[in-house]
């Protein structure tokens, strides 16, 4: 009896061990709580990040702000750019249209005092002719060679004349071209064997003015052409004539 009283005081008596009550709380609400703790925590953290960096002079919007203005100048410079290249290649275009303008008139000019030269030479002859000082004899005036802008071209024009009581003439030209090729000394006579005299040939009463051209190799160097007129069926030149070229 004693043992059983001792035990049943130990049980349910003072010194028995307390009994702790709690409520009961399901798992899912443990969860939610732990996500709003964290979710809070981490707001707290990056207000006090935010904080931290106005604080140290960096703001991310003003940052942005920046960007976007550097963005909005370069996009600006290079649209002054691009205007710009425009106006430069439109100014080189019209240097150049003026370059080609320039040569065009200087060329012009220089094919307009050729003919001023010639008309005055013309002029100076019929003057001659009228007054009759050409004299009777068979006469080569006025023979000019000049080279075209083709390589290996040349342009003659040579102007013959006889007295008025000479008869009808009729005969051909002949040029004699003395030229340096390869180092070496050469002379080409025109017109060339079976080739076409039409160009050469003279028909005239008074005067006769002959204009055309030949070609000789490009690399050769023409020094001087010869111009010589025969009359129909003879062998000697009746009238020759030389220019040098220069």
């Amino acid at each position: 009896m004693p043992s059983r009283l001792r035990a049943f005081r130990n049980r349910w008596g003072i010194a028995a061990p307390r009994l702790t009550v709690s409520a009961h709380v399901a798992w899912y609400w443990r969860v939610l709580g732990i996500i709003a703790v964290l979710t809070m925590s981490l707001v707290l953290a990056m207000g006090m990040y935010d904080a931290g960096r106005r604080l140290a002079g960096f703001d991310a919007s003003t940052l942005e702000a920046e960007v976007a203005t550097l963005r909005a100048r370069v996009a600006a410079l290079e649209e002054e750019a691009k205007n710009l290249r425009a106006v430069v290649a439109s100014s080189e275009s019209r240097m150049q249209i003026e370059k080609t303008a320039q040569a065009q008139l200087a060329r012009q000019l220089k094919t307009v005092e050729a003919e001023n030269a010639r008309l005055r030479e013309d002029i100076a002859f019929f003057e001659n002719l009228a007054r009759g000082t050409t004299g009777d004899k068979l006469t080569v005036s006025g023979f000019k060679v000049e080279s075209d802008p083709k390589p290996g071209e040349y342009r003659y024009r040579v102007l013959v004349t006889q007295g008025p009581k000479e008869r009808d003439f009729s005969g051909r030209l002949e040029l004699v071209v003395s030229m340096q090729l390869g180092g070496r000394e050469v002379t080409l006579i025109l017109p060339e064997e079976n080739s076409d005299e039409t160009a050469y040939r003279l028909q005239f009463k008074r005067f006769y003015r002959a204009e055309g051209s030949f070609r000789v190799d490009p690399k050769a160097t023409v020094r001087a052409v010869q111009v010589r007129v025969f009359e129909q069926g003879g062998g000697e030149p009746r009238a020759t004539q030389s220019f040098t070229m220069s």
